[in-house]
């Protein structure tokens, strides 16, 4: 069996992670540039993933790998309706859609599901463990540069079932390394979470052209102007 799964994957995606980073929407939000109908447009994304994310990993509550990571204090999809009716108002599920990035994101997540249910531990560890170490971060970016009241339209990054998140960070690594791998499936693990990242990737870069449009090119352009170097990454990454 193989064990260090956690040092695997943090390891196996350290350039997935860089290159998620350098993506201008990324880069723009992580400046304090957060435009408000690109932002809620990757919150009803996220209401579909996540959704699709938590319902295929209750499934497979008993299978020997899965179960083991399905922590019910991460989830996330009563967090994203809080916000999507913040956003869009009390008929938030009429007005919002998937986008085609997101679409092949929740495709992908039910097909696995269905044929290696396993590998829904990389997309729990790409989505949980990033909420977890970065949100507090970009809840406070989120609202100074939207100009939102204490709490409201954040409940996404606020998990109120974890009273201590380095110690859940801590306890969510050790039972990766527990988890009944061998190396193959660990590979295959860090494999797929690399494309988790390159789906999220996907969906922000969806959304840049509406950043453009609210902010204008010259602004976008000297935010992001060391954007080539990730884009070299990309078009270069395996």
């Amino acid at each position: 069996m193989s064990s260090n799964l956690a040092t695997k994957l943090r390891v196996g995606t350290k350039k997935s992670h860089t290159m998620a980073e350098n993506v201008g929407f990324v880069k723009c939000f992580l400046k304090g540039v957060v435009e408000k109908s690109s932002y809620r447009k990757l919150v009803a994304n996220f209401y579909f993933i996540y959704s699709a994310m938590e319902e295929e990993m209750e499934k497979h509550r008993d299978h020997p790998i899965v179960s083991k990571i399905n922590f019910q204090e991460l989830n996330r999809k009563h967090s994203l309706e809080q916000d999507l009716s913040y956003y869009y108002g009390g008929n938030w599920r009429e007005q919002i859609q998937l986008s085609s990035a997101g679409e092949a994101y929740v495709k992908r997540i039910r097909e696995i599901s269905e044929k290696q249910p396993e590998l829904l531990v990389a997309h729990s560890y790409t989505r949980y463990l990033g909420d977890l170490s970065g949100g507090q971060i970009l809840k406070g970016i989120a609202q100074t540069a939207m100009n939102m009241s204490d709490g409201e339209g954040v409940a996404f990054y606020e998990f109120e079932d974890i009273s201590d998140e380095k110690a859940f960070k801590a306890k969510y690594r050790q039972a990766l390394d527990e988890l009944p791998v061998d190396d193959e499936i660990a590979d295959h693990i860090v494999d797929e979470a690399n494309a988790a990242f390159a789906m999220n990737m996907k969906m922000f870069q969806e959304l840049e052209g509406n950043l453009i449009k609210a902010i204008g090119l010259m602004l976008y352009n000297s935010l992001t102007k060391r954007r080539s170097r990730g884009s070299t990454e990309l078009a270069t990454a395996d």
